[in-house]
Formats: structure tokens, sequence, C-alpha cells
């Protein structure tokens, strides 16, 4: 008994140090907290006494909150056999692990400190969200559920747009991060957020880039880009360079109107694309502005999922973009999306949106980030170049079919352009679609 009682001393002792405290509790898992609680009543109480103890919940390790489950049986076989009870729902069921861990943990009265909580891959059904996001016990400003299971999308946007409603109590909702649409973290501590296979996937099905050896070049040529700019900026995070399509783009795209209405309330690990023909300003017209401009911009559309990232150089001309480039710190936190991994030691969104990889030499990296429709004619997908509204004209040939562009490009003189076409087939013409492709496609040539 003497050695139980002598030992726990200097460990808590340590721990008692409130600096000490804050740095290691995030990488404690809740297990090991549980059983460091259960060794003495002075731990006990330190532990359950403590709000900084629970501040960062990761429940994504721990086993009581798997649901290793199908769906519940059309049959029923093996719920009559478990003799449970009717009333209970699907939704009901793959909510009991988490509802339980919830319910020890208001018992112990810690759930009210909990203000990062991390379920990723988890059985999250939406039922369970919308008592995180808008019940009064809960008071999590950051959530991940990234990879969760048993959740229906449709039920979770609902309760988003409820939350962040018009008249909606003042002070809420207390989530102000969410991150949902990356993938989950592989054993590496990688996260692929950007399709190594994007740009073969992302072809139009007509042309000559639908061949192997177009789609070998346009891919070697964003593997160089890519390579180059891991030498200049090695720590630079992912959103911060080059990469082009998200690998989530598709899912991304999707959330577009709950990403606008939850804009400046609720910050997600994607954003909205801001290119000028998703401000109505360039479209009905700006008194100040420029009239030849606002006619280039010719037809507004609704919010979109920014699914392209077009790095920290901007348009080939002018390095810039209509909508400017997005420098943390320097815009709104509305501009900037959450980034890997969510901070342990602190809930701030401030900080979530903030990475120390995403810094050069000259302060911070700009980012720029558009969907698919505002890049029409105007992107590479084999180099990822760019050329915005205000440097490059789109409009004579933006009605053109395929055959007529390239009937235009033929007439002008290939490569010289004298129709000032710079992408043809999702391709720049001067790099990637080289001379060879037009006089050997379809007759035995380079690809043909």
């Amino acid at each position: 008994m003497g050695t139980t009682d002598v030992l726990p001393s200097p460990l808590l002792e340590l721990l008692s140090n409130s600096l000490v405290l804050h740095q290691i509790c995030p990488y404690i898992p809740i297990s090991g907290l549980l059983n460091l609680a259960a060794t003495s009543k002075s731990f006990y109480s330190f532990i359950f006494e403590n709000a900084n103890v629970f501040r960062y919940l990761d429940l994504s390790t721990t086993k009581g909150g798997a649901v290793d489950f199908a769906p519940i049986d059309p049959g029923g076989e093996i719920w009559r056999s478990e003799r449970m009870d009717e009333a209970v729902t699907e939704e009901d069921f793959f909510a009991g692990p988490l509802r339980g861990i919830f319910s020890t943990l208001r018992r112990r009265g810690v759930l009210q400190d909990v203000q990062t909580l991390i379920l990723d891959g988890l059985s999250v059904p939406a039922e369970v969200l919308r008592e995180i996001i808008c019940d009064s016990p809960f008071n999590v400003r950051i959530l991940s559920i990234k990879g969760v299971k048993n959740l229906n999308e449709r039920k979770l946007k609902q309760v988003l747009k409820y939350a962040c409603r018009l008249g909606r109590p003042e002070g809420t909702p207390k989530l102000r991060g969410l991150y949902f649409f990356g993938p989950e973290r592989c054993k590496e501590g990688t996260l692929p957020l950007f399709s190594q296979s994007a740009v073969v996937s992302s072809f139009s099905p007509q042309g000559v880039t639908t061949s192997v050896g177009a789609q070998l070049g346009t891919q070697w040529n964003q593997r160089s880009q890519n390579a180059l700019y891991s030498v200049l900026e090695p720590d630079a995070d992912p959103w911060y360079r080059p990469s082009g399509v998200l690998s989530f783009a598709d899912h991304v795209a999707e959330w577009a109107d709950v990403l606008s209405v939850c804009h400046g309330i609720i910050a997600f690990d994607a954003i909205l694309c801001r290119g000028p023909r998703h401000d109505i300003l360039s479209i009905v017209g700006d008194p100040k502005g420029d009239t030849e401009k606002l006619m280039i911009r010719s037809e507004f559309m609704a919010p979109a999922s920014a699914t392209v990232v077009l790095g920290p150089g901007g348009c080939q001309v002018c390095h810039s973009a209509p909508e400017g480039l997005a420098i943390p710190g320097e815009v709104p936190t509305d501009y900037l999306p959450l980034l890997e991994p969510p901070p342990r030691h602190t809930s701030s969104l401030h900080l979530a949106q903030k990475t120390s990889r995403g810094m050069s030499s000259f302060g911070p990296l700009p980012l720029l980030a558009r969907c698919k429709a505002c890049l029409l004619d105007r992107w590479c997908e084999g180099c990822n170049k760019f050329w915005c509204e205000d440097c490059y004209q789109t409009s004579e040939t933006s009605t053109y079919t395929q055959m007529q562009k390239v009937e235009a490009i033929e007439n002008s003189g290939g490569p010289g352009l004298r129709m000032g076409i710079k992408v043809h087939l999702g391709l720049c013409i001067e790099d990637c679609l080289v001379g060879e492709m037009y006089n050997g496609a379809g007759s035995g040539g380079m690809w043909g």
C-alpha cells in the first residue's frame, strides 16, 4: 500500500504543471486517461476535474466506438434472435456505441470540456451529428468526421443548413470547423488530397488526348512541375502548390449549396470557388468598373466548390487573378480551407487554417483554387497552367465545337495561333499540344 501511495506522486506533480499538461494530454488516448484515473483517487479527481484534459478528444482509435456489423438484415433473423426492442431504428442501433461514450463522459462531467472531437472512421449517423452541432451539452468547435460510416449525408446537409439559418439564436452554432471531405489519414501519416490520376481521368472523351502517348506526356508534364515546386517549396502544404484536381472533387462538388449557406459561419476542409462568374457584380455591372471586362464575364453561375488548385503563381500573364489571390492573414478566413491535421493544442479556427508549411522566403504563400466551370478553355490539365479572364478572352471561340477549334488552329498556322487560342482539348497549345499531334493524329503518326 505504501508503494501505491508514493509512486504516483512525482507523475501527478509533473502533470499538475499546466504547461506540461497542455502539451501532453492531446497525445494520450482516452483509454490511457481512463486507466490513469483508475490508479488512485488523486489521479481520478485530477483528470476529471481539470477542463484541459479532455479538450482534445480523439475517438477514432477506440474499439468501443466502432460497429463491425452490416446493415440490418431484411429478414430480421439476426435481430429477432437477439430479442431486441422493435422500436429501435437502424440509425439508433448504429449510434449506440458513440452515444454510450458520450453518456459516460456526461455522467463524469467532462463532455462540456471537449472542444476538438475526432470521429474519423467510426459509425456516426446524422442524428448524432445533429446532437453534437445543435444540442447544448456539447461545446465542440472543431469536428472531424472523415470516412465515417452509416452517415446519411442528405440529413447532415439539412442539419448544417438549419444550424446556419437566418434568425438562429445568438452564439450558435458553436461549431466553427468541420473536417469531412478529405480522406482518412494513411498509416504513413500522409493524405492523398490530390488525385494522381486526375489528369488522365479528366480528359475529354474525344480527340487525341485519349491515346496512351498523349496521356503519358501530360502526366510527365504535371509530375515535372510538381517536382519543381517540391524543390522550390519543399514544405508547402498541397493546397498552396499547383496540385491540380482534388481527389474528392466529385464529392465536394455536391456540397456547394451547403458551403454557401455555412459561408462565414462554419469552415470546411474545402472552399467555394471565387471566380468572377460567381460574383453578381461582374454580371450586373459596376458603375466604376471596366465595361469591356464585364462583358467578358458573360454569365452568372451559382456557387460552386473549388475542385482545382492552381498554385501560388496565378495567371501565366499577370500572376494573379480577378478575384485576387488568397493570402493567409490578409483575407477573410472564409477564403481558406481547414488544413490537416486538426490542431491538437488549440481549438482556434485561425490556427486550423494556418500552417508553417505554407511559408516561403517572401512570407505566406497565396492560394488560388477554382471550379472546373470557371476554368473551361483557360486551364491546361497537363501542366496546370492558367490564363485569367483579364488576360485571355475566350468569348470568340467559347461556342466552337471541338472540330471547329481544330480547324481554327490549323487555319491559323498551328501553334502560331493567330486566333489566340491558348487551350484546346484541355491542354495548352504551346507546350502540351506539340506539332506532331496535328500532323500525326489518326494517320499513323505520333499518337495515331
